[in-house]
C-alpha cells in the first residue's frame, strides 16, 4: 500500500503524544514540590524537639514584650481581662452576701482562668491573642451581667465594698489597740521570776535582825554626805534592775571606792532591796537604801502629785480597769503617778547636804567611767542631759500644748526636748533658782491634764526651761527598748544605754539583740537568782 505524503497525514496521535508528555512533565514537577515540601515539614519536626532540649540550657527571651505596659495599655486584652478580674471579684463578695454561692463560685472560676491566661502570657512573653481572650471574655462578661442582673448595680457594689473597706480599718484599729495594751500590761506586771526574787530577800529581811541592825548602823555613815565622793542616786522597786545600774557603774569606774549610790524605793520592796546590797559585793562603794514611805515631809499640802494621787477619779483613770478603749493605753500607765518616778523633782530635799549628783533610772546601764561628768562645767544651768531633736518629734511642741497662752506666751515649741534617765544635777543650783517651785507651779496649772497627758517629762521640760546645759550625745543613748536598729557603733560608744520603751531587759519581750548587754552585769552566781530566774 502507497504511503501517504507527509503533509497530508493525520496528526492526532502527535497531539494525543504531546498532551501525555505534558501532563508526565505536571506531575513530576508537582511531585518534586510535594517532595521538597515534605522533607522541610519533616525537618521542622524534628528540629523542634531539639528546640525543646536547649530550652533547659538557654533562657527564653521576653525582652520583646514589657508586660507592665502591656496590661497598662487601654487596647491590650491583658488590661481588659485585669479590669473584669477586679469587677468580678467585688461580685463574688457581694454574691456570697446574698448566698448565692453559685454564682460565687463561677465567678471564682472565671477569675482563676484569667489568672492563669495572664500568667501564661507574662512567662512567654507575649501578648494575649485574641483566639486566647474571647472565649473567657465573654464567659466572664456573662457572669458580670448575671451579677448585675441579680440587681448587684454599680452602686451597690460601691456601698458594699466601703462598708468592706470600714469593718476591716475598724478590725485592724480594734487590733492595733488590743496589741498595745497587752503590751502596756506586760510591761507593767512584774514578772514571776522577780516576784520569786523578792519574796525570798524579803523573807530574809523578816528573819534575820542582825541585817536590819547593820542598816541602822551604816545609816549615819559620813561617806553619804561627802561632797568629795560622787553621788549618784537611783528611784526604784525593782532589785534586779538597780542592782544592774549599780553593777555596770562600779564595773566601769576607775575608782568604786570613791562612788556613793543613794537608792530609795517603796515599803514593800525596801526589805529585799536592803537584803540584797548588804548581802553582795560592790567592790568599796558604798550604798544607801531608803523608804520613800519615811519622807514625812512628801505630803499632800506640798507635793500636787500626791494630793492628785489621793483623788478619787485619778486613781480610778490610772488604777483602775481600762474601760475607754479610746484613751491611748500609756497614758493610763500607773507608773506616771507613782511616787518613785516623781521624786526626781524632789532630789535636794532628799539629799540636803549634797551639792552635785548623777541621777540614773533603774533601766539603764553604764559602760563608761562617769565620774567625769562631775567635773564638767554646768556653766550656771541646774540640768546636764543629752538633746533629742535627733529625734523625729522631740521639740516641745509634741509635748506641750501650745494653744494654752500662758505656754504659748512663755515658751519656744520649736525648743530642744532632752532625755531624762541620766542627768547631772547641780543642786546648788537647782535650790537657787526654786525649780521644784516651778514645778509645782505647773503641777497645780495643768489640774485639768490640757497642758500634758502622761509622764515626768512635760513638767521637767517647763521646770528646768532655760536651765539645761546640753551634753555630747554619747553621754546617753536611747531607745534599746523600742529601736531594733541602733548602730552598734553607737552602742559601743554610750557611756550610757537606756532602755527606754516597752521592751525591758528584765521582761520576755525585750529585744534579744540587746538583752546580753544587761544580763552581763547581773550577779547570776547568787543562789536566789538561780532559784528564781534560771531554774
Amino acid at each position: 500500500m502507497r504511503r501517504r505524503p507527509a503533509e497530508y497525514r493525520r496528526p492526532v496521535r502527535r497531539r494525543l503524544s504531546q498532551w501525555i508528555l505534558a501532563l508526565l512533565g505536571m506531575f513530576v514537577i508537582a511531585g518534586l514540590v510535594l517532595f521538597v515540601f515534605h522533607h522541610n515539614h519533616h525537618e521542622d519536626q524534628v528540629k523542634q524537639p531539639m528546640m525543646g532540649e536547649n530550652a533547659t540550657k538557654e533562657p527564653l527571651n521576653h525582652e520583646g514584650l514589657n508586660f507592665t505596659k502591656e496590661i497598662l495599655s487601654a487596647s491590650s486584652f491583658s488590661r481588659q481581662l485585669a479590669e473584669q478580674m477586679t469587677l468580678a471579684k467585688a461580685y463574688v463578695i457581694i454574691a456570697k452576701e446574698h448566698n448565692n454561692l453559685h454564682l460565687a463560685w463561677e465567678l471564682s472560676n472565671k477569675i482563676r482562668s484569667c489568672q492563669l491566661l495572664l500568667s501564661k502570657a507574662a512567662k512567654r512573653g507575649e501578648s494575649i491573642t485574641v483566639e486566647e481572650a474571647e472565649p473567657v471574655i465573654s464567659s466572664l462578661s456573662y457572669l458580670i451581667f448575671k451579677a448585675q442582673d441579680a440587681h448587684y448595680d454599680i452602686s451597690t457594689t460601691i456601698m458594699t465594698m466601703k462598708s468592706h473597706i470600714q469593718a476591716l480599718e475598724e478590725r485592724t484599729n480594734a487590733a492595733t489597740v488590743q496589741s498595745t495594751l497587752f503590751g502596756q500590761l506586760v510591761a507593767e506586771a512584774l514578772p514571776k521570776s522577780l516576784h520569786c526574787l523578792k519574796v525570798k530577800l524579803t523573807n530574809d529581811w523578816l528573819k534575820q535582825l542582825p541585817l536590819q541592825n547593820h542598816v541602822e548602823e551604816k545609816r549615819n555613815s559620813p561617806r553619804v554626805i561627802d561632797n568629795n565622793l560622787y553621788h549618784f542616786c537611783i528611784f526604784s522597786d525593782n532589785v534586779l534592775a538597780t542592782s544592774v545600774v549599780v553593777n555596770s557603774t562600779i564595773s566601769n569606774a576607775d575608782h568604786p571606792k570613791q562612788l556613793v549610790f543613794h537608792i530609795v524605793t517603796n515599803g514593800i520592796s525596801y526589805g529585799s532591796m536592803q537584803v540584797w546590797f548588804l548581802t553582795n559585793d560592790f567592790k568599796g562603794a558604798t550604798v544607801e537604801v531608803q523608804n520613800i514611805e519615811e519622807f514625812t515631809w512628801l505630803t499632800a499640802s506640798y507635793a500636787p502629785v500626791i494630793k492628785r494621787l489621793l483623788d478619787q477619779d485619778s486613781r480610778a483613770y490610772y488604777f483602775g480597769a481600762y474601760q475607754d478603749m479610746k484613751v491611748e493605753p500609756k497614758l493610763r500607765n500607773p507608773k506616771h503617778m507613782s511616787l518613785l518616778n516623781h521624786l526626781r523633782f524632789y532630789i535636794p530635799e532628799v539629799y540636803p547636804l549634797l551639792e552635785k549628783v548623777v541621777f540614773l533610772d533603774d533601766d539603764v546601764v553604764v559602760q563608761k567611767d562617769l565620774t567625769r561628768l562631775f567635773s564638767l562645767d554646768l556653766h550656771g544651768n541646774v540640768n546636764g542631759a543629752v538633746e533629742t531633736c535627733l529625734e523625729a518629734f522631740h521639740r516641745y511642741y509634741k509635748y506641750i500644748n501650745f494653744s494654752n497662752p500662758v505656754i504659748s506666751s512663755k515658751f519656744d515649741p520649736q525648743a530642744c526636748g532632752w532625755a531624762f534617765g541620766m542627768n547631772v544635777f547641780d543642786l546648788i543650783a537647782w535650790r537657787k533658782e526654786n525649780v521644784t517651785v516651778r514645778y509645782h507651779y505647773w503641777q497645780e496649772q495643768n489640774g485639768d491634764q490640757m497642758l500634758w497627758k502622761l509622764g515626768t517629762l512635760p513638767p521637767a521640760l517647763l521646770a528646768f526651761y532655760g536651765l539645761t546645759e546640753t551634753l555630747d550625745r554619747r553621754w546617753h543613748v536611747l531607745g534599746l527598748g523600742y529601736d531594733m536598729n541602733i548602730d552598734d557603733r553607737l552602742i559601743d560608744s554610750a557611756a550610757v544605754i537606756h532602755f527606754n520603751g516597752n521592751m525591758k531587759p528584765w521582761l520576755k519581750l525585750a529585744i534579744g539583740r540587746y538583752k546580753p548587754l544587761w544580763e552581763r552585769y547581773i550577779n547570776q552566781s547568787h543562789p536566789y537568782y538561780q532559784d528564781c530566774v534560771i531554774s
